[in-house]
C-alpha cells in the first residue's frame, strides 16, 4: 500500500531512529542480525510493531538471560523519542525472533512470518445512514 507524504515522512523517520538502533545492536548484543518494522499509519505509533531477528532461537535465550532485551527495548524508544514518536508500551511494540525459527515455520520466507504478526487493532464502530454497523478494513 502506498503510503500519502505524512505518512511516508514518518516512517522514513521511524528508519532512521531504528537504523541507529540496529547499528548499536550488532555491535553489542551476540547472535543479533537486524530488525524490521510494520505499522498501520491511520494508528499510529500504537501499532507499530519491530521485530528483532536473532541467528537462532538459543541466541534469543541468552539475550533475554543478560537481560539485553531490555536495553534493545531502550535503545529502540531513545531512538524514536529523537524523532518525535512516543511509544507508550515499548515492551509490546518490540518482539524478538530468529532466523531458525523463519526457517523452521516458514521456509524462511520473512514476508510470510511477519504478515502474521500485523498487530491488531481496535474495531472502528461505525453507523451508516441507516443505522447499521459498517466495517471498515484497514
Amino acid at each position: 500500500m502506498k503510503l500519502n507524504k505524512t505518512s511516508q515522512k514518518i516512517d522514513n523517520n521511524v528508519c532512521k531512529a531504528l537504523t541507529v538502533a540496529c547499528e548499536s545492536a550488532l555491535h553489542e548484543v551476540s547472535g543479533f542480525q537486524w530488525l524490521s518494522h510494520r505499522a498501520s499509519y491511520t494508528n499510529f505509533p500504537s501499532s507499530l510493531i519491530v521485530t528483532c531477528v536473532f541467528a537462532t532461537d538459543a541466541d534469543i535465550d541468552t539475550m533475554k538471560l543478560q537481560k539485553q532485551d531490555d536495553m534493545i527495548r531502550n535503545s529502540i524508544q531513545k531512538q524514536l523519542l529523537k524523532v518525535g514518536v512516543v511509544v507508550k508500551n515499548i515492551s509490546s511494540a518490540v518482539h524478538f525472533d530468529s532466523e531458525e525459527a523463519c526457517l523452521r515455520q516458514h521456509n524462511g520466507e520473512w514476508s510470510d512470518r511477519l504478515a502474521l504478526n500485523i498487530s491488531k487493532q481496535k474495531p472502528v464502530n461505525n453507523m451508516s445512514k441507516r443505522g447499521k454497523r459498517v466495517r471498515l478494513s484497514h
